[in-house]
């Protein structure tokens, strides 16, 4: 009882403090103000790491699945083992120091504060690069290829490939702020991020993303702001339209359109995608109903792992002592930021608010350039890519990586990177 008690008084001190400094409980931020550019540092109180423990501890736990595989959702034995990890083993701080061992700010962009790592390169005549991630992750995603952009020669790169990075976190995501008004979709967050580099004081810069980060890398490049010479996706929004509509809709293709092999197998590949993103619709319906990710960490968590088949098997493997591409601690890192953020719901807005198909063609007409990994959710082949991106500067299949390509794979993500610009770089 005195135990509960203690701990009880400790967070409450914690939100004291908080209230004090005007800042959110769970991490330090500057004062908000205008269009200045203000140091950020992550601070989270232990009072709130040890409340998480406790209610990890405290899950109430469903019925275990009645087939032998996934396709109900996430497995029982894999959301347990992650919780046993993240109550008893995992360490926040590790995370948090990487983090704050970073160049972060916060600056304020049409009304929200936008949290963003900015490290600039030694290398003469580096190309800034704001890259861009998605849902369910976070800049955690990619930290991993931070130093070997910035830094080649110690990566096996060459200086000449070096860039300077810069990685915002989404509004409603992470540090960043969150909306308060409606309209802050893929489009809106596509000119905040050209108002950001143009702070920053870059005359010429490139874009990167996937997932959200891919939409919202090809809505700059459609709005072609100053400066922009080019964008690389890992998700290329490369689908023909009416193809695109007939599948999201689950009806027969548009006749009159013969299909290669390679055209046919994305077409299926996408079927079976949005078969299964129940998670997608349900979140651009109804996001506010989603309340209860904000109470429960472990809800949280196994909503956030059921993004995709591939992912979800290779974290599966991952907590069963597999050695892969991502670490136990390295997906406990993105969702527990989630958790101290308290985004859930916030983030789940931002397809609420989005008014884009997540695949089709945009428009795009500046340089592009795609990486297609195996295990993303669909390969477009290269003839769609021709047509979506008729300025296709650079195209590669890979053989290894899925959706979550610069946390898992951050070597061949790097150099498919460097590879993407190369030409631009004149």
């Amino acid at each position: 009882m005195s135990n509960r008690r203690n701990f009880i008084q400790a967070a409450a001190a914690s939100l004291a403090v908080a209230a004090a400094f005007s800042i959110t409980p769970g991490f330090a931020r500057a004062a908000t103000g205008g269009s200045e550019i203000r140091p950020f540092h992550i601070d989270v109180p232990e009072a709130q790491l040890a409340d998480l423990r406790e209610r990890i501890k405290a899950t109430r736990w469903p019925d275990r699945e009645t087939v032998p595989d996934n396709t109900q959702g996430v497995q029982l034995a894999t959301v347990q083992s992650l919780a046993t990890y993240w109550a008893n083993s995992y360490d926040w701080r590790k995370v948090e120091a990487r983090l704050n061992a970073l160049p972060q700010y916060v600056t304020r962009i049409d009304g929200v504060d936008i949290h963003f790592i900015h490290v600039r390169s030694k290398h003469k005549n580096a190309l800034p690069l704001i890259i861009t991630h998605g849902w369910p992750g976070s800049v955690v995603e990619q930290l991993k290829i931070i130093d070997p952009l910035v830094n080649p020669t110690a990566h096996g790169g060459k200086a000449e490939d070096a860039f300077d990075v810069v990685i915002p976190s989404l509004p409603g995501h992470g540090y960043s702020g969150k909306p308060t008004e409606t309209g802050w979709g893929p489009d809106r967050t596509a000119k905040a991020w050209a108002e950001l580099m143009k702070r920053l004081d870059y005359k010429k810069y490139a874009a990167q993303g996937g997932d959200w980060g891919a939409i919202v890398t090809d809505l700059m490049a459609v709005q072609a702001p100053a400066g922009l010479i080019g964008i690389h996706t890992n998700m290329a929004g490369a689908v023909p339209v009416d193809i695109d509509k007939a599948l999201w809709a689950g009806n027969p293709l548009p006749a009159g359109q013969p299909l290669t092999a390679e055209e046919k197998a994305a077409t299926e590949q996408l079927s079976f995608v949005y078969d299964h993103v129940g998670y997608a619709r349900l979140m651009a319906s109804r996001p506010q109903t989603l309340t209860g990710l904000t109470d429960s960490p472990v809800g949280l968590a196994a909503f956030l792992l059921d993004h995709d088949v591939p992912s979800q098997k290779l974290i599966a493997r991952v907590f069963n002592g597999q050695t892969e591409g991502l670490s136990r601690d390295d997906v406990l890192d993105n969702i527990t930021l989630y958790w101290l953020t308290n985004t859930a719901v916030s983030a789940s807005r931002y397809y609420w608010e989005n008014k884009h198909p997540f695949f089709a063609v945009k428009g795009v007409k500046i340089p592009a350039a795609v990486s297609v990994f195996p295990d993303e959710l669909y390969q477009p082949p290269k003839s769609w890519a021709e047509r979506a991106y008729p300025n296709l500067v650079y195209y590669n299949k890979l053989d290894k990586g899925g959706h979550f390509a610069a946390w898992e794979q951050p070597a061949l993500f790097t150099e498919e990177v460097r590879a993407a610009f190369r030409s631009l770089r004149k």
